[in-house]
């Protein structure tokens, strides 16, 4: 299990890879890190379950994160990990162990950076928010988190992508009354009507709004129907589940309002929400990062852990080698040139 830090990022990537890291099992793999982090005399390294968290400390003005998340979705039959031609292939290669191997690579040789770096390497984002390991640090030790800036490194195929969209999910009920359904004028069908949520999401025009400099594209779709009792029964409830993705220039609050009006004369009944993330690009460092990576920034359209970033009072941006539309799938894959030029471009940020 042990890592061997001086080798290339790409060798680093595949045995990253090849350390099984499903969700909930990502103590051999935070061993692995621990061990080869820890004894690196210009890093405090500090532990917390399956979270681990490198620091310099050279007394920079500036100290930034560079984070990840260690853990994969299920293996598909797609461990070990394989190289064809310049693909790395194999679970979590883009989301996200190839950025893990760039962080690694940089905790290791970056002795003396021109900012102060915490690397994050935490677990459970794939699953529930509750278990996610970041929203762990962030409650019980904040200190650890603490930056002037960072970057989640998240498949962006090698592009910066600014904050990240909202989300929330919502219940539109609609009532009836019961009846058999052999005397179904005696009853009002509560399937039927949902006709008019249909029509209002059919209808409806997604805002596009520039925040920041960055356009971001929401959405609000049905995405679950619920309703029915027997084959032989006028339904009395039936509930649309609708998913919001909205621009960071609205709060959760506002958020949900958008929705209710929306659906003005119906129940709506929230069954979760996640604040949307600003894209972070004003700070200078930002500004520096920007100029390094190259490329024209765009906005993340998702959720991501920047928005725990965010709520800490840290501008954060999404970054990484990875390629989004790869991710959770059998075959995913990596470009090995691609992790080249996205580590050359962090180094050109941070060399001193």
């Amino acid at each position: 299990m042990a890592l061997d830090l001086s080798q290339d990022a790409g060798r680093i990537a595949a045995r990253v890879v090849d350390i099984e890291s499903v969700s909930g099992g990502e103590r051999a793999l935070a061993d692995a890190i621990e061990r080869a982090l820890r004894p690196l005399p210009h890093l405090t390294v500090l532990r917390d379950g399956n979270a681990v968290v490198a620091r310099t400390d050279t007394g920079r003005a500036e100290r930034i994160v560079v984070a990840g998340h260690i853990d994969t979705v299920p293996v598909a039959g797609n461990l070990p990990s394989r190289i064809e031609g310049d693909r790395l292939y194999g679970c979590g290669t883009s989301d996200m162990k190839s950025s893990v191997a760039i962080a690694l690579r940089m905790a290791a040789g970056l002795t003396a950076p021109n900012r102060d770096i915490t690397y994050v390497f935490y677990d459970c984002e794939e699953i529930e928010a509750e278990r996610n390991g970041l929203r762990r640090l962030s409650v019980a030790h904040p200190e650890w988190l603490a930056a002037d800036f960072a970057v989640l490194m998240e498949p962006t195929d090698g592009l910066i992508e600014g904050g990240c969209q909202g989300t929330l999910r919502a219940e539109i009920v609609a009532r009836g009354t019961r009846a058999h359904s052999a005397r179904s004028w005696l009853g009002v069908n509560a399937i039927h009507g949902i006709l008019p949520v249909l029509a209002i999401l059919d209808a409806y025009e997604a805002r596009r709004p520039v925040v920041d400099g960055l356009e971001y594209h929401e959405g609000l779709n049905a995405v679950w129907v619920r309703g029915g009792v027997a084959g032989n029964v006028i339904p009395d409830e039936c509930v649309v589940t609708v998913n919001y993705r909205f621009a960071p220039d609205l709060d959760l609050d506002r958020a949900r309002q958008h929705v209710r009006d929306v659906f003005d004369g119906f129940e709506v009944r929230f069954t979760d929400g996640a604040p949307a993330a600003r894209p972070g690009l004003t700070h200078p460092a930002a500004a520096a990062f920007a100029t390094a990576v190259g490329g024209a920034p765009r906005a993340k359209l998702g959720w991501t852990d920047v928005a725990l970033f965010s709520a800490l009072g840290v501008p954060a941006v999404n970054y990484g080698p990875g390629d989004p539309n790869l991710a959770h799938q059998r075959e995913e894959f990596v470009s090995l040139p691609k992790i080249e030029r996205c580590e050359r471009a962090m180094l050109d940020w941070l060399s001193a």
